[in-house]
C-alpha cells in the first residue's frame, strides 16, 4: 500500500465518520523488517491497512491502536526485549526470534460528532457557524447522507416550519433533539407530534429550551446557548470503540494472533496444521515442535473455556 493510497484511505474514513488510528514507525533497531516512516491504519474492527513490520509486531500494534481509539489518547509504543522503556512509552516484549526493536507512534482519529441543524433562520445560521468552531461536523438537511450519523439535532426554525422540522428530527437517529423554543411552545409542539403518531419514548428526546439560560435575546446569543446545550449532551452520547474479539488462532511461538487464510508460513506436525506470522517463529517451532504443539493445545483449551 503506497503512502498516497494510505492517505486516501484515511481521507475516506474521515469523510465517512469512521474511527481509525494512524500508526507510524519512528525508530527501529535491527534485525527487523520495519523501517522508519512505515505507516499503517488500524480500523475499529482491528483490520490493518498498510504495514509497520512483521507478523510478530502486528497484534501488539493492533491492540495498542484499539486501546488508543477507546480512550482517545495518542501514545508511543516500544516493542523490545530491553528491560525498561523511557517514561511515557508503552513497552511490549518482542516475541519474534529476530529480537529486534520497533518504536511506533499511535495517533487515534475519532470522528467529530455530527450536529444536524434544521432551519433557515439567523439563529440556525449562527448555530452552524458556532458548531463548526466548537469541533462539530454539521448537516443542514435531514435527508443528507451524513445526517444518518447525527447524534444530536437542533431545531431552530422559530416559527418557520416548526412541525415538519421537529418531526424530521424525531424520526432521525439523533438521541437528543434540542428545540429553540420556550417551554410553552415546546409543550404545544409535543402535542402536535403526538397527533402525528410519534411515541412518547421518542418525544422524551426533546430538550427545550435548547441550552442553558444565559439571558439570550439576539440570534447569536440564542445560537450560542443552543450549541452549548449540544456540547453538554456529548458525554452521555459518547460510545466507546468496541473491543476486538478474541483471535481464532494464536501463533504458539510468539503468541500473536494469526489468520490461517493469510499466514506467512505453515507446516504440519503429527497430523495438525500450524500457522506462523514470520519465518523466525517457524524456525523456532522446528527446533522443538513437541514443546510448541503442547503450547497450542493449551491455547485452544483456554479459548474454549473463554467461549
Amino acid at each position: 500500500m503506497s503512502p498516497e493510497d494510505l492517505l486516501e484511505a484515511a481521507r475516506l474514513l474521515q469523510q465517512r465518520g469512521e474511527p481509525y488510528a494512524l500508526v507510524t514507525v519512528v525508530r527501529t533497531s535491527p534485525p527487523t523488517s520495519a523501517y522508519v516512516g512505515a505507516q499503517a491504519l488500524v480500523l475499529a474492527d482491528g483490520t490493518m491497512q498498510g504495514t509497520v513490520g512483521g507478523g510478530c509486531a502486528k497484534e501488539v500494534v493492533v491492540q495498542a491502536a484499539l486501546e488508543a481509539l477507546r480512550n482517545g489518547a495518542a501514545r508511543l509504543v516500544l516493542i523490545s526485549n530491553a528491560e525498561a522503556a523511557e517514561e511515557g512509552v508503552q513497552r511490549h516484549p518482542m516475541r519474534c526470534a529476530s529480537n529486534g526493536e520497533i518504536e511506533l507512534f499511535v495517533h487515534p482519529h475519532r470522528p467529530a460528532p455530527l450536529l444536524l441543524v434544521l432551519g433557515a433562520t439567523p439563529c440556525a445560521e449562527q448555530a452552524r457557524a458556532f458548531a463548526l468552531q466548537c469541533g462539530f461536523r454539521v448537516a443542514s438537511r435531514p435527508d443528507a447522507p451524513e445526517a444518518a450519523q447525527a447524534a444530536i439535532a437542533l431545531v431552530a426554525t422559530q416559527g418557520e416550519g416548526d412541525e415538519p422540522a421537529l418531526q424530521a428530527a424525531l424520526e432521525g437517529p439523533s438521541a437528543q433533539v434540542l428545540l429553540v423554543a420556550s417551554r410553552r411552545k415546546a409543550d404545544r409542539l409535543r402535542a402536535a407530534m403526538r397527533e402525528r403518531g410519534l411515541p412518547e419514548a421518542r418525544l422524551a428526546a426533546i430538550q427545550a429550551p435548547a441550552g442553558p439560560d444565559i439571558g439570550a435575546h439576539t440570534p447569536a446569543h440564542i445560537a450560542l446557548a443552543a450549541v452549548g446545550g449540544a456540547i453538554a449532551c456529548l458525554p452521555a452520547l459518547a460510545q466507546p470503540v468496541a473491543a476486538r474479539p478474541a483471535p481464532a488462532y494464536v501463533n504458539p511461538v510468539c503468541g500473536a494472533a494469526v489468520d490461517p487464510a493469510t499466514a506467512m508460513h505453515t507446516l504440519s506436525y503429527e497430523g495438525q496444521r500450524f500457522y506462523f506470522c514470520c519465518d523466525g517463529c517457524k524456525l523456532e517451532f522446528e527446533r522443538d515442535p513437541a514443546r510448541y504443539a503442547a503450547v497450542q493445545a493449551a491455547q485452544r483449551g483456554a479459548l474454549k473455556e473463554a467461549a
